[in-house]
């Protein structure tokens, strides 16, 4: 019988993170911390705690399962840094921490006489992460921001919804989602200094900032054009045709990103005379004639059902796929397959579904934890451990 190889260490195992975050950008990237190993200890307010474990949906236990989903794998201590005796326990703690992570409006840190100048007397490697709505500099420093308000600012909504209709938010607060992300990329860099220099590092990250970024080639198109983009519902604003059509039962998805898969399309639609059509023959052609070729397309696949089509195009090797809800999603097998359907305990007895790691090493998925810390509950071993 062959003895089984122990797993390697995770990632980042032997990281100290100290989370200062709350809600939903911070939470993500020290849950990515977590997922990849850190031992991230999220500080909390007495009584209260994280504003997100009174978000719902609320599991049969009573908890948020909105905190549980972005807090897996994470300790929780309980320190009101607003006492004197308290913060100087918080100050050991970032001692001997590699990492701390805060997202508060900008100038919160300092009003509890923890500004960055402290924090690096007490520990000159520790990397300071700071995730806000618009930045420590700048002319916006100290609005408040929220998701939405962000999605607003960067322009993202004005690019989002049906031609010709009002400004749309994107169905997930996916900017704290890229501020999480970016941040966590950020670390990971000062992480590497840090090994490699001893050296600390500060970083300024902006919710604003990281959506800008993510804004594909909305700001060079303006510059280009001259006009500011607007929305075009799922339709691609230079690829045609890359959009949503309704069929005889439920919406599709068709995606023939270049003139050849646009020739296999023809195909598999029956209509090869579209393929030589002056109008629609390449694809600044299609995307000019987009109105035109829209409704041609509407009246074939409406014809017939989605199952069909979807069948017809996968064999002709044109990219498609149904317009799935959660319900299905949350039925993949492929999916489950890959680690993605992750499930938690809710107490003793039961479980719930969430969202796994996209993350995969050497084949592998990570080993996520399905456990998400009550208020409180490692207050005495963090700090037996931390400052023993």
């Amino acid at each position: 019988m062959t003895e089984e190889k122990p797993s390697p260490p995770a990632p980042l195992a032997g990281v100290r993170v100290l989370d200062l975050t709350r809600v939903l950008a911070g939470p993500f990237c020290t849950m990515v911390l977590a997922d990849l190993g850190a031992e991230v200890v999220k500080v909390e307010r007495p009584d209260v705690g994280d504003d997100a474990r009174h978000f719902g949906p609320f599991l049969k236990s009573g908890r948020s399962g909105y905190f549980a989903s972005i807090n897996r794998g994470k300790k929780s201590i309980v320190l009101d840094l607003k006492d004197e005796a308290n913060r100087e326990t918080f100050l050991k703690l970032a001692k001997r921490a590699h990492v701390l992570v805060e997202n508060f409006r900008p100038g919160t840190m300092e009003a509890l006489g923890l500004g960055e100048d402290r924090l690096r007397e007490v520990n000159p490697r520790l990397i300071h992460a700071s995730a806000s709505g618009f930045g420590r500099h700048g002319l916006y420093g100290r609005r408040p921001a929220y998701d939405i308000i962000i999605q607003a600012m960067s322009g993202l909504m004005s690019v989002t919804g049906l031609e010709g209709g009002s400004p749309v938010r994107v169905g997930a607060s996916i900017s704290d989602i890229l501020t999480g992300l970016f941040t966590a990329i950020g670390i990971l860099a000062a992480l590497r200094v840090q090994s490699r220099d001893g050296a600390g590092a500060e970083l300024d990250m902006a919710m604003l900032d990281c959506t800008v970024a993510a804004l594909e080639n909305a700001l060079t198109r303006y510059e280009t054009t001259g006009q500011p983009p607007e929305p075009l519902g799922t339709r691609h604003p230079s690829i045609t045709p890359f959009q949503a059509f309704d069929t005889a039962d439920r919406p599709i998805v068709i995606a023939a990103g270049n003139d050849i898969l646009w020739g296999k399309l023809c195909s598999a639609l029956d209509t090869p005379e579209l393929a030589d059509d002056p109008r629609f023959d390449t694809n600044p052609h299609r995307t000019e004639n987009h109105a035109d070729l829209e409704k041609k397309l509407l009246a074939l696949l409406r014809a017939r059902p989605s199952a069909e089509w979807l069948e017809r195009l996968e064999q002709a090797g044109v990219p498609c796929a149904p317009v799935r809800d959660m319900a299905a999603v949350a039925a993949d097998t492929h999916l489950e397959m890959r680690g993605m359907l992750h499930r938690m305990e809710d107490g003793p007895e039961a479980d719930f579904l969430t969202a796994g790691s996209p993350l995969r090493m050497n084949g592998e998925s990570l080993r996520l934890s399905r456990h998400a810390p009550e208020l409180g509950e490692h207050t005495e071993s963090v700090l037996r451990e931390w400052l023993s």
